[in-house]
């Protein structure tokens, strides 16, 4: 059944009466009531079994190697674009945007700058070809894998289009601090903290496309699935990357997007059609989006599972619950060991950011954490993005220096001195400490003073 099949909600409600409307997600009855369920067995997990799971599960919690970490299924090159070394890290099917890079960027990263997250290899698709598929027990008629619901590219930019600025980041950004600073063994890829981007997003609301779809009053979970490789763990396929969503988050303010700052998204950050899941971790943004599967009992996948959920002696033994809401974190744009002449001002500048709402503070020291003074915050502080920042700096005597930033957001929470470990090592929050090294300023020969 094609798009132009799918039946119209009435006119001026675009949802029939028997559907659930649009309301505030409450994310953390959601995370509660989706670990009992998981514990007690009481959710599906297609395409891969619930022991296979309990043995992910049972390897994840005694900190054995991760997919993260593993062999992929993937062609070479894994990524499209270039990536010059002086822009990006490469970890692996994964690119580390270089702080430095972005000094002078503006706002919204380009294009050519955002990082790379792939599980396995970037697929180049073709718009013409490309459908989306809806398909499950949560839209009106529980329409079978066989037989979805589909849009094509150009129905999905036929329909009301809506632009924000959002971040992506990973939900391991941060992670090598981990071990650096805290001295903490950790799995999976070893970021620093330039596994973030902020773009412009032009594209569809996922909650027009599921109510022209037929949502279900039945319907409580939203799964979409990638078109990338299917990716391999153990010698075992865990199918395509997916990871499910409670249905109200996929009603608020989620994204089909198919616009990247201003330009069609390019093939590594997911074209023709990507998932854009604001402030919530990387993995809930789907790239390369190929079918979705709304459920109207919950859903489960390796995904939010054995991974991005929080394991270790600080977390419940069964683990957290899966991870959703991005933290708190600050970064200078700085490479690290960057030199300064002593004595000469200069003009420091950075970025913070949060998951849980608007950057409202940034806090600096120069010296180790000694002392601390506010940094100036440039532009209006929003939810879902980051927020620059600049501090004036005069560095003292010659030698190695310690920088610091340290954010507060508008929900109260300020950046640690230390991290609550995990054995995946997600979700870093401590204030880093940037190295550098002060240098013996350059003498000048004054004014009408030579060499007799």
């Amino acid at each position: 059944m094609t798009a132009s099949a799918v039946p119209s909600p009435p006119p001026g409600t675009g949802l029939d009466a028997s559907a659930p409307r649009t309301f505030p997600p409450d994310e953390n009855a959601y995370d509660r009531r989706r670990l009992r369920q998981w514990i007690t067995g009481d959710a599906t997990a297609g395409g891969v079994s619930r022991r296979r799971l309990l043995t992910l599960l049972a390897a994840t919690t005694a900190a054995t190697a991760l997919p993260g970490a593993g062999p992929a299924r993937a062609a070479d090159p894994t990524i499209v674009k270039p990536l010059p070394p002086e822009w990006f890290v490469r970890r692996g099917t994964n690119a580390e945007t270089r702080w430095e890079a972005l000094r002078g960027t503006g706002h919204h990263t380009p294009n050519e700058l955002f990082f790379v997250r792939n599980h396995t290899a970037t697929p180049v698709l073709d718009a013409h070809d490309w459908r989306l598929r809806l398909w499950g027990s949560g839209l009106r008629g529980a329409p079978g894998e066989d037989r979805p619901l589909e849009f094509g590219y150009d129905d999905l930019r036929a329909l009301p289009a809506v632009t924000r600025t959002v971040a992506v980041e990973c939900a391991g950004n941060g992670r090598g601090h981990y071990t650096s600073q805290q001295g903490e063994t950790v799995s999976g890829t070893a970021w620093g903290l330039g596994a973030i981007g902020v773009a412009r997003w032009r594209g569809v609301r996922l909650a027009d496309v599921l109510r022209r779809a037929g949502l279900s009053s039945s319907a409580v979970d939203v799964q979409p699935r990638g078109l990338d490789a299917e990716y391999v763990s153990g010698g075992e396929s865990l199918g395509r990357v997916r990871r499910p969503l409670p249905l109200a988050k996929a009603l608020d303010d989620v994204l089909l997007a198919y616009e990247m700052n201003g330009e069609p998204v390019p093939y590594d950050h997911g074209y023709p059609v990507r998932v854009l899941v604001p402030s919530w971790v990387g993995i809930a943004s789907i790239k390369w989006v190929g079918d979705i599967e709304v459920s109207a009992r919950p859903l489960f996948s390796p995904w939010n599972t054995a991974f991005y959920r929080l394991f270790g002696p600080a977390h419940p033994p069964e683990g957290s619950a899966p991870l959703t809401r991005q933290t708190l974190k600050s970064a200078f744009e700085l490479a690290s060991g960057a030199t300064f002449p002593a004595g000469e001002r200069q003009v420091l500048h950075g970025r913070s950011w949060s998951g849980a709402g608007a950057v409202a503070r940034v806090d600096v020291s120069t010296d180790g954490g000694a002392s601390w003074r506010p940094a100036r915050l440039h532009g209006d502080g929003r939810a879902g993005t980051w927020t620059r920042w600049s501090v004036p700096w005069t560095p003292g005597a010659p030698g190695p220096a310690q920088l610091l930033a340290r954010a507060t957001d508008t929900a109260g929470r300020r950046q640690p001195d230390i991290a609550v470990p995990n054995t995946q090592g997600y979700l870093f929050d401590a204030v880093v400490r940037h190295p550098v090294t002060v240098v013996r300023a350059a003498r000048s020969t004054p004014a009408g003073e030579g060499t007799p």
